[in-house]
């Protein structure tokens, strides 16, 4: 399988790019397309479309290339591999019919190929991201020592406007869908792994009153008002009244505590202060153990390079094609050292890669669970057999 990546700020750009990268016999037959919602999505659509090129695509809230980084651009992944090895699937849903939705897509990948692998995005702004990975499982089924099913993926941006996110592939486009690339692990080698390095501060709290990824108290205390006494935070509050959008939360997220000893991040996007709740972009459920982390450091990112290089068999394995989503909040936070992160995770695997920034991700964490993540790096690895 071969894999080429290119960049556009323009639809003319874009096609210019497309055509001089088929100029040597390259005929990609799926392209991974992450798209600003400034550029002209249908036009570029348009373009593979009439190009028989399959879509899996997702706005952002920036998007790159190996280690070039872009705001307001089009990134796109081509690549060649057999469509026998691969399906695309457009679910819409709602926040309320979510985990129905996710579970139609786990049975469809259960349904499609042995040994499935997942590469999804999600679209719209109040879709829980744990409902879509704990449809995704119900659907599949149990797994077993011989079959079970991987989940990679993010969920698509909107430049930071958080208002309308979208999806698409061939034809259909929506806000409150899912789009999947299920891939054949018989003939596709998939690996990756979603990774962090944020670091908790202070004691363990209890979650002592939540609603799905509503949190209302924590220690008997309200949420909003414990996140501003701990860490110091300010919430503007529009005329004291209502939800208000609270992005330094992107800084300041939730450190959730497994059961099984994982530890996966809550980012909490929206405060009400009416109730003084906390609404976060996945399920906190009541009675959970967390604590509140600060702003990463730049060990995070060394963090992150070395967890990558854990999912490889040996240090000269490669990789035809490499996919990131990172989220948001890592760009928020590192600046222009995001750069960085992104060339050195890429060395580890040296292939073409494109990747977007999320507002949150899929993928299996370092003990190897499915999980939906806020301020991580979701890295996935393909490889032909």
């Amino acid at each position: 399988m071969k894999a080429k990546s290119i960049k556009g700020k323009s639809t003319e750009e874009i096609s210019s790019a497309l055509n001089e990268s088929m100029t040597d016999g390259f005929k990609p037959t799926l392209a991974i397309v992450f798209i600003s919602i400034k550029q002209d999505r249908e036009a570029i659509c348009n373009l593979l479309d009439e190009k028989d090129i399959q879509l899996f695509g997702a706005t952002t809230a920036g998007e790159f290339i190996d280690g070039e980084i872009e705001a307001g651009s089009t990134a796109i992944l081509l690549l060649d591999i057999n469509p026998a090895y691969f399906k695309i699937e457009f679910i819409e849903t709602s926040p309320e019919n979510t985990i129905e939705s996710a579970k139609k897509l786990g049975a469809t990948g259960k349904e499609t190929f042995t040994n499935p692998s997942l590469i999804i995005a999600t679209g719209g702004i109040f879709i829980d991201g744990d409902k879509i990975i704990e449809g995704i499982i119900e659907g599949f089924g149990k797994p077993s020592a011989d079959r079970e099913i991987t989940v990679f993926g993010g969920m698509a941006g909107d430049d930071l406007i958080a208002e309308k996110p979208l999806v698409f592939t061939n034809g259909k486009t929506k806000d409150n869908a899912i789009v999947a690339l299920i891939i054949d692990e018989d003939k596709i080698d998939v690996r990756g792994i979603a990774t962090c390095g944020w670091k908790a501060v202070g004691t363990t709290k209890t979650v002592t009153k939540s609603e799905g990824n509503i949190v209302y108290t924590i220690d008997d205390k309200p949420a909003l008002d414990m996140l501003m006494k701990y860490l110091g935070v300010d919430v503007k509050q529009d005329q004291n009244k209502g939800i208000v959008t609270f992005q330094n939360s992107w800084y300041y997220p939730l450190q959730l505590e497994r059961e099984n000893g994982d530890t996966v991040i809550r980012a909490t996007r929206f405060a009400n202060s009416e109730d003084r709740s906390l609404i976060c972009t996945g399920s906190v459920p009541q009675g959970s153990k967390i604590k509140f982390s600060l702003p990463p450091e730049f060990d995070s990112i060394e963090t992150v390079v070395t967890e990558c290089e854990s999912i490889k068999d040996n240090t000269e394995q490669q990789a035809d094609a490499l996919i990131m989503f990172s989220c948001v909040s890592r760009h928020l936070s590192f600046g222009a050292l995001i750069k960085e992160e992104i060339e050195q995770v890429q060395k580890v695997w040296n292939a073409p890669m494109a990747g977007f920034f999320t507002y949150g991700e899929y993928g299996k964490s370092k003990i190897g669970t499915n999980e939906f993540h806020n301020n991580a790096c979701c890295v996935v690895a393909l490889k032909e057999k």
